[in-house]
């Protein structure tokens, strides 16, 4: 059970969500006790494996029918077993949050509220944003929506918008960027997304316009963001002109994803300890 539940969780990508904490506390402190203020520590520690269960969880749940005809499900992920008791953990994972939100000031709420809607409305009825092409890339904004939080949390003010429509566009590509091995899979099943609407070859060229775009956003907050950010568009057309697999390709991603996202972490710090 406890083994299924983690392979449920996405370990590979448990930093997709607990990452943009990290990058948001350390962009929003002003003293290092700052960094492992209570709000710091509750968000991480939250984000880093419930939420994961539970956003996870919800994919998992309603989408057991698409996920028969994916063999990524027999590789690297798990196909959803059912049960009352996994359900259970699900919805746990989910209620863990109200706690969470207790020790935070309110001006992180929106942020919270925003990414339990999306979480869930992106795999569940009535709106299930997976199934229409753009608002499934769109609704995977719900990644830095941690960030946005933690941010708003330890600073008690709202980030900057720029840096989070950057770090929207970001979450936009990877999304898409991540949907290419599901095309035949989704296709199968009837499921329409901007993947398998585009085709293989123009959501390279979708992914890469998302991250440019996301590179160009944030080097309006300061250049050298925008600078590490160009590594996606790079490598993405890295990929298209090696003709390397997209079923390799997609899981180097969990590691530039830590590593681009230790390199703003580290710039963030280094410009607290200088003051």
């Amino acid at each position: 059970m406890l083994r299924y539940l983690l392979v449920l969780s996405r370990p590979r990508f448990w930093f997709y969500l607990a990452g943009p904490v990290v990058v948001g506390v350390a962009y929003a402190a002003g003293t290092v006790p700052e960094l492992f203020s209570l709000p710091a520590v509750a968000l991480f520690a939250y984000f880093l494996v419930p939420a994961n269960v539970f956003l996870y969880g919800v994919n998992d749940v309603f989408d057991r029918d698409v996920d028969e005809v994916n063999p990524k499900k027999e590789e690297k992920e798990a196909r959803f077993r059912g049960g009352r008791a996994v359900a259970a953990v699900v919805v746990l994972s989910g209620l863990l949050l109200v706690p969470v939100a207790a020790v935070l000031p309110a001006v992180a709420y929106p942020w919270l509220a925003a990414w339990v809607v999306l979480s869930v409305e992106y795999s569940a009825p009535p709106l299930r944003f997976k199934t229409t092409p753009l608002l499934d890339s769109a609704s995977n904004g719900l990644y830095i929506l941690p960030g946005a939080a933690a941010y708003a949390a330890v600073a008690g003010q709202q980030p900057p918008l720029l840096a989070v429509a950057g770090g929207w566009l970001w979450a936009m590509g990877m999304h898409t960027f991540s949907a290419i091995p599901d095309i035949e899979p989704d296709r199968e099943a009837g499921i329409t997304t901007t993947a398998t609407a585009l085709g293989e070859r123009r959501t390279y060229v979708y992914c890469a316009a998302c991250w440019l775009a996301s590179a160009a956003v944030f080097a309006a907050v300061d250049w050298r963001l925008g600078a590490v950010l160009l590594a996606y568009p790079v490598l993405v057309t890295g990929i298209v002109a090696s003709d390397v697999d997209v079923d390799r390709a997609y899981w180097w991603y969990p590691f530039v994803n830590t590593a681009v996202g230790a390199a703003l972490t580290i710039g963030a710090l280094w410009r607290l300890a200088n003051g």
